[in-house]
């Protein structure tokens, strides 16, 4: 019995490192990190922009910065932080990054505009 447990919990974490080569965000796997992402975040709340810090407080991440996980992990702080905390805010959100120094790339996300 424990070996079809122990087999079966290495075939699991085998399926998941290959489903998250295939997909944007890489959670619950022992998948490398093999993405360095450099992005800059501007972001506009009820029409005004917030500075650096303002930035690092609402979002404990950096406004310029770096990780080394996939680009989605970044993206899904910033927006899950305004679903969450701050869904009557006004918000505009606009990243700007590369992805292992590939060309750059932009991710804008609006809330509260309807």
């Amino acid at each position: 019995m424990r070996w079809v447990i122990g087999i079966a919990l290495l075939a699991f974490q085998l399926a998941a490192i290959v489903y998250a080569r295939f997909v944007p965000s890489r959670y619950f796997c022992w998948a490398p990190f093999d993405m360095q992402t450099a992005y800059t975040a501007e972001v506009r709340v009820n029409g005004r922009t917030l500075p650096a810090a303002d930035v690092l407080r609402r979002y404990r991440r950096p406004a310029r910065g770096y990780d080394n996980r996939s680009v989605q992990h970044v993206i899904d702080i910033f927006q899950q932080t305004e679903q969450r905390y701050h869904p009557a805010d006004r918000t505009e959100v606009t990243l700007r990054y590369r992805v292992n120094g590939h060309p750059e790339q932009t991710w804008q996300w609006a809330t509260g505009t309807r």
